[in-house]
């Protein structure tokens, strides 16, 4: 039976800029996670975006679900979401991500991975609703996937972590203002992932 390679290959990149960065293995226990993931996979409303490029339409090659407080209205893929109520697993992944980082958030995307094939683009989180330099905070579940960053200004200047998962990522002020980040596709036959991305729209 194919397992789901959940835990990194040993070593991340050397020199990962600790002042923009912070990653966290088993975040989450291993059970919670397991049961998390499949949740979220079962009960979220996601949706495939589409996207201008080139003058041509394209699907967007993830689905997504935004999240939030009333009001938080954001900017998926260039269109408004109006964000879907809480649930009781996101309120609690939440606090837990509240604890740990001293901030409160309002509002999460979520990114469902389903193999392979699915990605996101080099593209910083910069939209005006996040304010300056702002503090993004990642969980992630299901089958392991790098996390690239490259510095905007110098692109031989860049670094990749492995996302396990229950694992925690934090996108510290800074981040998004001088990096790109990505996941990029893979020709390996992978498994389903979903990721979390908690902010805060000002």
């Amino acid at each position: 039976m194919e397992q789901l390679s959940f835990f990194a290959e040993s070593g991340q990149s050397k020199g990962l800029p600790k002042e923009l960065l912070e990653y966290h293995a088993g975040f989450i226990d291993q059970r919670t996670s397991d049961e998390l993931l499949q949740q979220f996979i079962r009960t979220t409303p996601w949706k495939q975006s589409t996207q201008i490029m080139w003058d041509k339409e394209y699907l967007t090659p993830r689905l997504t679900s935004w999240h939030g407080d009333p009001g938080t209205d954001y900017s998926v893929s260039g269109k408004i979401s109006n964000p879907n109520p809480w649930t009781s697993e996101l309120l609690m992944l939440k606090e837990k991500v509240e604890q740990a980082t001293g901030i409160k958030f309002n509002s999460v995307l979520l990114n469902y991975y389903r193999d392979g094939n699915d990605s996101v683009a080099w593209h910083s989180d910069r939209e005006s609703v996040l304010g300056r330099n702002p503090i993004i905070a990642s969980v992630s579940f299901g089958q392991v996937r790098s996390f690239d960053i490259r510095n905007k200004a110098d692109h031989k200047e860049h670094y990749s972590i492995k996302l396990e998962h229950g694992s925690f990522l934090l996108m510290k002020a800074g981040l998004q203002e001088n990096w790109e980040h990505r996941v990029a596709k893979s020709t390996k036959p992978l498994k389903a992932r979903v990721n979390l991305t908690f902010r805060v729209i000002v």
